[in-house]
């Protein structure tokens, strides 16, 4: 299981990059320590594979276009494909550490167009109304999904017939949460056609995030009115285009600063910041230190 601190995106699609993802067994299991990432929290992003998580302690906030919900130690749940979210560490008191099964579809349904995949993976994976499966303790079925989870992190990758066994258990999840969504699947969703083009004027700002992004052109990438551009960022990201902007530009900051020796004067120019001075002040009010002692923190801190 790898260790997770930070995230990062692919170059081309500007989906979320995911290590160690193999073409040959697209799967793979990490731990990720919430409290360890700047502000506590994991930025907006989407992939294409699935996401089966589990809460192992702390507390943790699930966002996504269609509203938040909490998940306390103990719970977990399934993250479709495609679907935009973010999460928030929410517990003061104790470690946020979050596990996750993270794996393409094709993994259970085999070859494209294959019947499993027509009658148990596409119904799930093509319903922009299921975002999130939910599952919390005290529901004897979710339970059930739950200690499945659970015993598929106990497999290990040096024992034989490891990938047939991993394949088996989650092919059972995935069974038990194609029941569960069935409720979920007579639901409208009114957030599929935003999700397109939100995700459209994310690629933009993550392809030109250096440069000065005027509403009008950032409306132009998604073929949407301005108007329509703020509406989407609300109903999607529940913020404003340019309070988007400004955060990911402040992410692409923070990894620079982890990362490399640029002085700070620098940094704040490629990352579209401007000066120097101004980048200090939202950096302090993003980060609550400066660059120097973000990167610091981050360049001792031993991964």
């Amino acid at each position: 299981m790898k260790n997770i601190y930070s995230i990062e995106f692919h170059t081309g699609s500007k989906e979320e990059l995911l290590p160690d993802f193999a073409s040959d067994y697209p799967y793979i299991a990490s731990r990720v320590e919430l409290d360890q990432h700047i502000g506590r929290y994991t930025p907006w992003h989407w992939h294409k594979a699935v996401e089966l998580f589990y809460m192992e302690s702390g507390s943790l906030e699930y966002h996504t276009p269609g509203g938040k919900l909490l998940f306390p130690a103990g719970s977990g749940g399934m993250v479709n494909s495609n679907v935009l979210h973010m999460t928030k560490a929410v517990s003061q008191t104790e470690k946020n550490i979050q596990l996750l099964h993270i794996f393409d579809v094709s993994l259970l349904a085999g070859e494209q167009g294959s019947r499993i995949e027509q009658k148990y993976i596409t119904p799930v994976t093509a319903a922009p109304q299921i975002e999130i499966i939910p599952l919390f303790p005290g529901n004897k079925a979710e339970e059930k999904i739950l200690q499945l989870i659970m015993e598929a992190f106990h497999f290990s990758n040096d024992e034989f017939g490891y990938e047939v066994k991993l394949r088996e258990a989650l092919s059972e999840i995935w069974l038990m949460l194609f029941e569960l969504s069935r409720p979920m699947d007579e639901k409208k969703s009114e957030h599929s056609k935003s999700n397109d083009k939100i995700k459209m004027m994310m690629i933009y700002i993550h392809e030109h995030y250096q440069e000065k992004i005027s509403i009008s052109e950032l409306a132009a990438a998604a073929y949407l009115s301005e108007r329509d551009c703020f509406r989407v960022f609300h109903d999607c990201l529940h913020m404003t285009p340019a309070e988007y902007i400004r955060a990911y530009r402040l992410q692409a900051a923070c990894q620079m600063l982890a990362k490399g020796q640029e002085p700070v004067t620098v940094i704040s120019h490629e990352c579209g910041l401007g000066s120097s001075s101004y980048f200090g002040k939202v950096f302090r009010e993003y980060a609550h230190c400066t660059p120097l002692e973000y990167r610091k923190k981050w360049q001792d801190y031993d991964i």
